[in-house]
């Protein structure tokens, strides 16, 4: 059984309350008919969906204490996550650009795969916390 500094206690409604964020979101993201906007909002969603596990089971022990990214982490808490993490890293570079405001980054048929891979993602994870998927 993990100890506590391995992984760090954690209440389970600050996982519930970051998939009810990413879940917001992802509505947001349907309702967005902009390419650039419904990828980059899919793309959040997906991030505060991967936050919500590395909550749910603590952040990895180390010796040292360094940023890693949340699909970094993912991948070491969860490793069945882990094709995840690949898919939706690989979208962080397209992610920054359309902030960055270059809007015709990414094509409509971009968009909708990641907003299906998103919603996806969210309700594997819900399912795997046993909340319901809406």
């Amino acid at each position: 059984m993990p100890t506590t500094a391995e992984h760090p206690i954690v209440s389970r409604g600050s996982a519930v309350g970051l998939l009810v964020q990413a879940r917001a979101v992802l509505l947001d993201a349907v309702a967005t008919p902009e390419a650039g906007e419904r990828f980059r909002l899919a793309q959040l969603s997906a991030l505060r969906t991967a936050a919500a596990v590395v909550a749910g089971r603590g952040r990895p022990a180390s010796s040292r204490r360094r940023l890693l990214s949340v699909w970094v982490l993912l991948e070491r808490v969860a490793p069945e996550y882990a094709e995840w993490a690949a898919l939706f890293a690989a979208g962080a570079p397209v992610r920054a650009a359309v902030e960055a405001g270059a809007v015709s980054a990414v094509s409509s048929r971009a968009a909708d795969d990641q907003l299906r891979a998103a919603t996806e993602f969210l309700a594997l994870v819900e399912n795997g916390l046993g909340m319901l998927a809406a």
